[in-house]
């Protein structure tokens, strides 16, 4: 039987910057075993997520996997430009951890309550690679608030952000000071993609990045975390 899967989230998910992990995470599935949705928005906070649910709830999958917070961690940090996202995304109010966890909370109430899906929530990727600067330690707190909604209501927890400190920590990399990702520098990664054909992987290795590709979005090696933390903590149990 196939299980089709609704993937819930930001820019990772949308996948125009990322490696797609959607894509891995079928690879790693015979053919027919799963089927995929993609919802996916680039700069979205959890808010904005809220907002599209619609079209999930609509025709209703088997799994919904929810990756989203990445932005509103980054929004905590000094240099993030937030009076700009503010406009950009059209959020009612700035962002904070605990709009955040209400958002997220929300997000859920209405994804049981419409929905008979298994549920997963990841923590956030590690932003950045120094596990002691500011945007690392940016993503704790907001991976530890998933957690907290997820067990609060009662749906699986995917625990990214231990699964790739973990990796950062085996992979011992250079300490590279984390950059905030600016529109210009986003459509920079795309040129180099789309134009002078360099991978996505190769784009990491000139930065010295292990995960990332610009110490936010997932170069293959961050994506192939997703897509196994949500195979074993959701799929398995699907069967």
């Amino acid at each position: 039987m196939t299980i089709r899967i609704a993937c819930l989230g930001d820019s990772l998910t949308r996948a125009q910057f990322s490696v797609d992990y959607l894509d891995l995470l079928e690879r790693r599935h015979p053919p027919g075993d799963v089927r995929l949705a993609r919802f996916g928005a680039n700069g979205d906070f959890a808010h904005n997520l809220l907002q599209r649910l619609d079209a999930v709830v609509t025709n209703p999958p088997d799994v919904i996997t929810v990756l989203i917070g990445t932005n509103d961690a980054r929004a905590s940090l000094a240099d993030y430009p937030v009076d700009q996202a503010v406009k950009r995304k059209q959020l009612p109010e700035r962002p904070s951890a605990d709009w955040f966890q209400q958002c997220l909370g929300a997000v859920v109430a209405r994804l049981r309550a419409e929905t008979d899906a298994t549920i997963g929530l990841l923590s956030l990727p590690v932003l950045g690679q120094q596990l002691d600067g500011a945007a690392a330690q940016a993503s704790q707190p907001y991976s530890r608030m998933v957690a907290e909604v997820a067990a609060t209501d009662e749906v699986a927890y995917l625990p990214l952000h231990e699964r790739q400190t973990e990796e950062l920590r085996r992979a011992d990399p250079p300490p590279i000071p984390y950059r905030e990702v600016t529109p210009a520098a986003a459509v920079g990664v795309l040129l180099q993609h789309a134009v002078l054909r360099r991978s996505l992987d190769a784009i990491a290795r000139r930065r010295g990045l292990v995960l990332t590709t610009d110490h936010i979005h997932q170069n293959s090696r961050g994506a192939a975390l997703i897509a196994e933390v949500i195979d074993a903590g959701l799929l398995t149990r699907s069967r």
